[in-house]
């Protein structure tokens, strides 16, 4: 007997539960701390679950860190990545980016945190990062990248560009990240800067 292959992607479940405590929340982290295909998220009492992590949000948030990372190479911008680790404010959110920038030196909480966002839910990801004052926080969605910047009132408002790389523009990464090969992308990306720089 043979079984048939899937011809489609995993699509990715989001579980959404209310009325949560923090202590509840942080056993159900300490469960699933092992299990890299489940995402959590918490904030004021709402619990997210995203599981399977799929593979267009994998292949979206990759393609864009080797963008941006060959961009700040390509420009001389000295810049750390700090990949996806969670950011708490105990009791009351606790969120991990799928990427993490610290530009110009390495630092406690990144400058930029960027989102890839495939399965929406209901908890605001901008007010995750809000407690830790992450100064940008960088949304890919619907083959969207959208910027919001902390302002001085402590709110996060969108911008058109990055307050870190303000020459750079985000219909520019939009192309590339879209590119059929991801190779290619980040090639033929370098080369459009050269131009442009």
């Amino acid at each position: 007997m043979s079984i048939p292959l899937l011809n489609h992607p995993i699509q990715e479940r989001l579980v959404t539960v209310a009325d949560v405590s923090w202590e509840e929340f942080k056993g159900i982290e300490a469960q699933l701390k092992d299990n890299r295909n489940v995402r959590l998220s918490y904030l004021s009492g709402i619990l997210e679950i995203i599981s399977p992590i799929g593979e267009k949000h994998e292949y979206v948030k990759t393609t864009l860190g080797y963008l941006l990372e060959a961009y700040m190479r390509e420009l001389g911008i000295r810049f750390y990545g700090l990949g996806g680790f969670t950011l708490e404010e105990p009791g009351y959110a606790s969120g991990t980016p799928d990427e993490s920038y610290c530009i110009g030196s390495n630092k406690e909480t990144p400058d930029i945190v960027i989102e890839v966002i495939v399965t929406s839910g209901t908890i605001n990801r901008k007010e995750l990062f809000k407690p830790k004052k992450v100064p940008e926080v960088w949304f890919w969605k619907s083959d969207q990248i959208k910027i919001f910047r902390l302002n001085a009132v402590g709110e996060y408002e969108e911008v058109n560009r990055s307050g870190f790389l303000p020459n750079l523009d985000p219909a520019l990464l939009l192309k590339y990240i879209t590119h059929p090969d991801q190779y290619d992308a980040v090639a033929e990306f370098v080369q459009a800067i050269r131009k442009i720089t």
